[in-house]
């Protein structure tokens, strides 16, 4: 897959990898992750929030038949929650609002067959980006890591932001990682 982000793109030539020619896609599925090769989530936002519904299935059949409230909410945490938030951290911050809103609506919708309230789906992205970056931050041998170190104040321990006018950076996992980072500081 070539990422090409250019208005007018070029046809690419033939990509050789060790003296094979190897085909070019324009989408592609990886543990579970649809990307493309314009880095559009919008196939993968479906593809989760499809599988999340089918497997809220189970969950209300799993009420039906009266197991505690416990039990409902490991299995949600595990078979739900797991799919509908798999890759968070590479592709949550650039989720479209429409389908935030959809997704979300399939954790309310899990909400009322467990009857307490689940964890909608911007603090589960803003918790599991927090916890990558303090990651990153404490492993030297990270690639992002030097990158990271070379971010922090002098002054404070915040994370200083990097420089872009493009709306496709912003939206990209490490200047939302550093937003989210700052603010964890200030609480």
């Amino acid at each position: 897959m070539i990422l090409d982000f250019r208005r007018n793109r070029v046809e690419s030539n033939t990509v050789f990898i060790m003296g094979e020619e190897v085909e070019v896609v324009e989408e592609y599925r990886h543990l579970g992750v649809h990307l493309d090769n314009r880095l559009d989530w919008r196939k993968n936002n479906k593809a989760a929030y499809k599988k999340g519904y089918s497997r809220l299935h189970f969950l209300r059949t799993l009420r039906s038949f009266n197991v505690c409230s416990k039990m409902l909410q490991i299995f949600y945490k595990s078979v739900d929650e797991s799919v509908i938030s798999s890759a968070i951290v590479c592709w949550g911050s650039s989720i479209r609002s429409r389908d935030l809103k959809r997704l979300n609506s399939l954790i309310k919708k899990a909400d009322s067959v467990l009857g307490m309230t689940v964890e909608p789906l911007e603090e589960i992205m803003q918790r599991r980006i927090l916890q990558r970056i303090k990651k990153i931050m404490d492993n030297p041998e990270h690639s992002l890591h030097k990158t990271v170190r070379q971010r922090k104040s002098v002054f404070s321990q915040r994370l200083l932001q990097f420089r872009c006018n493009t709306d496709r950076y912003w939206r990209s996992f490490l200047p939302t990682a550093i937003v989210i980072y700052n603010n964890s500081l200030m609480t």
